[in-house]
């Protein structure tokens, strides 16, 4: 990330900071990976360590329902239930050791309590839905089509516009960044990479909070969410700067990279993390070899877990998709178009496909949500009529 800064900072780190009335503002070392990672600093008009109680915890691990797997899986995610509170709206459908992948449909905002995930960064893309993601460190617009990308040990607040939302969410046990190929020696994005500095959106500044009472954060660490009880506003932050924040990055933004002849998946590549991948797959231009077949060829997946998410628009290697759909291809056995579909896509000139990828280097487990929305006869949908 870029270095950032929002609100008002002392001249030095670590040296006395005062408010105009000589109140002392104080300074909170936001980073990761103890002091190597990166990280940002916060100045807080009130400590942010004043805790009043901790809660017991609840359980919030996804309960796998298949452990080993080797057969293709269609799951149909908009049919996972919707839940007023966001916490309870969140069906997980695969995990590992890597990250947990699911989707959330929220009807209500954020209210009565603010979330924090101590363990995982996050990543949401939105599917349905627009508003305002209200963090300590500025706040996040967002709408149809976007990707906000959350830190772990981010406090935050989903406020929506209204009652009809759909995210596709992952939370992850390594950092998620920008591809390491895309950038140079200092971070900066290269000339070819498909997106730049100037499409991400940074957090914009809100005036900091300051109220004394009763406010409850909602930790997730190790799969226990702990209700935690400060006796100070979380959003109390006059100023802070550093490369550790959220941000949002809308897909279309995204520059397709084509060829004249069928190009591999990894042109799609748009976030990676310890063993796993991110693509956007986004409307572009055909293949224009004369004699291209813009259909995808045949492949071995014998090391990757490929998970489609489709959003939008007429995916031309499947047949009977909707939007909402999750599609895992998983390592060990080949996979391909289904049938016709190479034949119909001899000649085309454009694609409107709109999805997510998400490629897992280790084998994912399925959930017991997963498996209540799946389709069983996927499997055979490659069966020649």
């Amino acid at each position: 990330m870029s270095y950032y800064k929002l609100g008002k900072i002392p001249h030095k780190r670590h040296t006395v900071f005062k408010d105009d009335n000589g109140n002392f503002i104080y300074e909170q070392l936001f980073g990761t990976e103890g002091f190597d990672g990166i990280a940002s600093l916060l100045y807080h008009i009130h400590r942010p360590t004043q805790m009043l109680s901790i809660g017991d915890p609840v359980d919030d691990s996804p309960k796998a329902a298949i452990e080993k797997n080797i057969s293709p899986r269609l799951v149909r995610g908009f049919e996972a239930k919707p839940a007023d509170d966001f916490i309870e709206s969140k069906s997980p459908i695969f995990f590992n050791d890597d990250a947990v992948l699911g989707v959330a449909a929220p009807r209500k905002s954020m209210t009565d309590y603010f979330y924090k995930n101590g363990h995982c960064d996050e990543l949401f893309f939105v599917h349905k839905g627009s508003g305002t993601f209200k963090t300590l460190l500025g706040d996040l617009k967002f709408k149809y089509g976007d990707y906000l990308v959350v830190p772990r040990g981010t406090i935050y607040q989903f406020e929506f516009d209204d009652e009809d939302n759909r995210l596709l969410y992952i939370e992850s046990f390594s950092p998620i960044k920008t591809p390491d190929r895309y950038r140079n020696n200092v971070g900066q994005f290269l000339e070819h990479s498909p997106f730049c500095e100037r499409d991400l959106r940074m957090p914009e500044f809100r005036e900091p909070i300051d109220q004394k009472g009763e406010f409850l954060v909602k930790v997730k660490k190790q799969g226990k969410i702990y209700p935690v009880t400060y006796a100070t506003h979380p959003f109390d932050v006059v100023g802070w700067d550093g490369y550790l924040y959220p941000y949002a990055f809308s897909i279309f933004d995204f520059e397709p990279i084509t060829g004249r002849i069928h190009m591999p998946p990894p042109i799609h590549l748009q976030f990676q993390a310890t063993n796993f991948v991110v693509c956007s797959f986004v409307p572009r231009l055909y293949d224009y070899h004369p004699l291209a077949i813009p259909a995808p060829y045949n492949h071995s997946n014998i090391d990757t877990e490929e998970i489609l998410y489709y959003v939008d628009g007429d995916f031309m290697s499947r047949n009977h998709i909707e939007k909402g759909y999750f599609t895992l291809h998983p390592g060990g056995i080949a996979h391909g178009p289904h049938p016709g579909a190479i034949e119909r896509s001899v000649g085309q000139k454009e694609t409107k496909e709109l999805a997510v990828m998400v490629d897992f280097f280790h084998p994912v487990k399925l959930t017991e949500q997963a498996v209540a929305i799946q389709d069983s006869n996927y499997v055979k949908s490659w069966l020649e009529p």
